[in-house]
């Protein structure tokens, strides 16, 4: 039987010498466009580009691939000829294992210097300081809403978001051993705590449920005590050479954590954009009302709302509010000028491509 196959691999072995030659002339090019972006000052990583190219691909496939297996060849082809450039790092709340991480290779691929934080506080500083070119971090899931921490940070900070990517979340109960038995604490993110809810009171009613950092950090403890668990993925697990004692506890099947990538400058439009506004007026009558005005009377849709106190005492509020388009688009720019002029805060968070796999 193995000799049947040998004419076949004869032949994946030639075609592997093909692709790699033409892999190092793809390099080679890079490597001449990097030089070009260096004379110019301009940035190593343009995400509208990178997405652009991987939606040429796709059109282009005719053959058994599919396409978010071919966006993951490219992106790591990218993400390998970028780093000719610039090794760039990328800051995320660590320990590595977490969902964040795992949305920052996602993200730019492989070849990237990954700097793990101790909370979120960190990933922002990092990026804000230039020790890291970017930061990846949490901003809603489709479970529990907001991660609220993000949020105030967006507020306080003069960030700017360049990109988005949404991940599946499965959470799995990790140990030393297998089993539940003699499980003293579960240890999670708040958020993956609550996301896991209901299978927690079935299971491990009685158990203590500790708050931690990230899920990271929980399955870096149980690696250290057989008696806690962690809620975190099959990621932590392979890291911290963990058991699955359960597998796919969340609550919701179709459990989702959106991430957003700070950078430094705003992508061109691509027809596929998103706007991320912060925006505040007086506590009057009407006054919510009048801010979404511009949006409705110019057509542009808002895919979200969000509200964080103000802390001023007196009721009010910051909205974090989601726009369908760029900035550049001009219902988005007309409806962006009049909100400007009516809201007593506005900051705009950037503009930036939606990743469509």
């Amino acid at each position: 039987m193995d000799a049947d196959l040998k004419p076949l691999r004869a032949q994946i072995d030639a075609l592997d010498r093909q692709l790699l030659d033409l892999l190092n002339q793809r390099a080679k090019l890079a490597q001449q466009i990097g030089e070009h972006k260096q004379r110019l000052d301009m940035p190593v990583f343009r995400p509208e580009r990178e997405r652009e190219v991987i939606a040429k691909v796709q059109q282009a496939n005719t053959g058994p691939l599919h396409g978010t297996g071919i966006a993951a060849i490219w992106r790591e082809i990218m993400s390998a000829c970028r780093a000719l450039e610039a090794r760039q790092q990328i800051a995320f709340l660590g320990p590595e294992g977490t969902y964040s991480e795992q949305a920052a290779r996602q993200f730019f691929g492989s070849s990237c210097a990954f700097l793990p934080c101790a909370d979120l506080d960190e990933v922002f500083r990092s990026q804000l300081s230039g020790a890291s070119a970017y930061a990846v971090v949490a901003i809603e899931n489709s479970t529990e809403g907001a991660v609220a921490r993000t949020l105030d940070l967006l507020l306080a900070h003069p960030v700017l978001i360049s990109g988005e990517i949404s991940l599946a979340i499965h959470h799995n109960l990790l140990r030393k051993r297998p089993g539940t038995d003699g499980i003293r604490a579960v240890l999670a993110h708040p958020q993956a705590l609550a996301q896991c809810r209901q299978w927690l009171d079935a299971h491990l009613p009685a158990i203590e449920r500790r708050a931690v950092a990230s899920n990271a950090e929980g399955a870096r403890l149980a690696a250290q005590d057989e008696t806690l668990a962690a809620i975190a993925g099959e990621q932590a697990a392979s890291q911290y050479l963990l058991h699955i004692a359960a597998a796919r506890i969340q609550d919701e099947a179709q459990n989702r954590t959106r991430f957003v990538v700070l950078g430094t400058q705003t992508p061109q439009p691509t027809g596929h954009d998103r706007t991320s506004l912060i925006l505040s007026v007086p506590n009057r009558a009407g006054a919510v009302f009048e801010m979404l005005k511009p949006l409705a009377e110019h057509g542009v849709s808002m895919s979200r709302f969000e509200s964080r106190p103000a802390r001023s005492g007196a009721w009010e509020y910051f909205y974090y509010i989601d726009l369908e388009g760029h900035q550049d688009d001009p219902p988005v720019r007309q409806a962006l000028d009049e909100l400007r002029r009516a809201c007593a805060f506005f900051k705009n968070l950037g503009s930036y491509p939606i990743w469509q796999e």
